[in-house]
């Protein structure tokens, strides 16, 4: 069997989290592959290194004083090692660092020298070899991820190597410029080494002991998701849940490689095993609960809307061309409402209207701002009558007012529009009515 992990920064933060690490990859023969993030928080006031990294960038490059706060992300570095006792030395690589960033070399390299380093550090401690990720994650001249240039080079480079440390969050372009993936990246790069290698499993270890049906900052001890498809993490993650970043689920999912969220801290929990589909029963009719806030519906109308060809083609067009994207767009027979995020829409919002207003002349058109989207999401709700309305049943106890409702054809998911002072209200209640109802 052959695993890939992948630890987040929380799980490297320090030489005593180093030490868990160690314990957990070595207490398991199949977990051959390491890509590790660079170091996070120690405590909640603490700075993580990809932030210190990219102030530490940003003085250099504009030939300011950077000394404080390159000494700060030496110390980090050095403080690990020394604790754990290794005799590797990144003085080298700190000078070539410099050098780079007084150079300009761009954020990105910047950024991921956190990876970088911390890869370096973990497979002398573990005694693995270190594979620079800009040897072997490859992205093209416009910036996009090289999918088949990578794999071929990865699998090639993996193919008689038994233990090995792959930095996350980077690779390189063809004129060998750092090129990053979007913040938490690494969660990607674990995926795509999982797929060169062909992997059983992969375990990406964090902070927590997998998916939690709701957002713990709203619901007190939420559930912990045992098993999530790819479909519904998808859903979950579009609207908010960030437990793992939501390209990651693509490489593996081509080869149906499972991924195992597993909490670094405690390392005994099962997690949450996320799968291509499962004929495991969820423990609830929904599979978890989602949202985000900061939305504004556009709603227009027109008499016979219907019948006029074209109509909602218009009204998109008008988005189109000033640059903004609809998340979603219940209608009616004469009315028509488009959601989309109210801050790019308020810097547009006239040349919108008025661009509707010359192409569909309608009746009338009316904003409404600061909505909030929940989404509820489960592959237990095809199978489930009355879900939707035991949702509304217990928005209409909460006295939350719904503002909008769509459905899709796979009944995976419903989505629901509320006013944003009403947002954890709804979450609470749809949680209660669903979880702790069902207990």
């Amino acid at each position: 069997m052959v695993k890939v992990v992948k630890f987040g920064g929380s799980s490297l933060a320090s030489a005593e989290q180093f030490k868990k690490v160690y314990d957990i990859i070595k207490s398991d023969d199949a977990r051959r592959y390491v890509v590790p993030s660079a170091p996070g928080k120690r405590f909640s006031d603490d700075t993580k290194v990809t932030d210190m990294l990219y102030e530490c960038y940003a003085a250099a490059s504009k030939g300011k004083d950077y000394k404080p706060v390159l000494d700060k992300i030496k110390e980090r570095y050095n403080g690990i090692i020394n604790e754990l006792g290794l005799s590797i030395s990144l003085d080298k690589e700190f000078d070539i660092m410099e050098t780079c960033f007084v150079g300009k070399a761009g954020r990105d390299y910047a950024a991921s020298r956190g990876e970088h380093l911390n890869g370096m550090v973990l497979a002398d401690y573990l005694g693995y070899e270190f594979i620079d990720a800009a040897e072997v994650i490859f992205f093209d001249d416009n910036g996009n991820f090289d999918a088949d240039k990578t794999d071929e080079t990865l699998s090639a480079r993996l193919a008689n190597v038994e233990h090995a440390v792959i930095p996350g969050f980077y690779g390189s372009m063809p004129n060998d410029t750092i090129k990053t993936f979007s913040r938490g990246g690494s969660d990607v790069t674990g995926s795509i080494v999982a797929k060169a290698v062909k992997a059983d499993l992969y375990e990406n270890w964090t902070d927590v002991s997998g998916f939690l049906v709701a957002d713990p900052r709203i619901i007190d001890n939420p559930k912990v998701i045992k098993t999530i498809t790819y479909k519904e993490l998808r859903e979950l993650s579009y609207m908010g849940a960030t437990v793992l970043h939501e390209d990651a689920i693509f490489p593996v999912r081509k080869e149906g490689i499972p991924i195992n969220i597993k909490n670094t801290n405690a390392p005994e929990d099962e997690g949450t095993m996320i799968v291509e589909s499962t004929s495991k029963k969820p423990d609830y009719t929904i599979t978890g609960i989602a949202g985000k806030r900061g939305f504004i519906t556009v709603n227009i109308e027109k008499a016979m809307m219907n019948s006029e060809l074209g109509f909602g083609r218009k009204v998109l067009e008008e988005f189109e061309k000033n640059g903004i994207s609809f998340e979603h767009m219940p209608s009616g027979i004469d009315t028509m409402s488009v959601l989309v995020h109210q801050a790019e829409f308020e810097a547009k919002e006239q040349e919108v209207l008025a661009g509707i207003h010359r192409n569909t002349h309608p009746d009338s058109i009316e904003i409404e701002s600061d909505i909030a989207l929940i989404a509820v999401v489960g592959r237990g709700m095809q199978a489930t009558r009355g879900t939707a309305g035991r949702i509304f049943s217990a928005l209409a106890h909460a006295h939350v007012n719904v503002k909008m409702i769509d459905q899709g054809s796979s009944e995976l998911n419903i989505i629901i529009g509320v006013k944003d002072e009403d947002f954890e209200k709804a979450l609470r209640a749809i949680y209660d009515i669903f979880v702790l109802v069902e207990i």
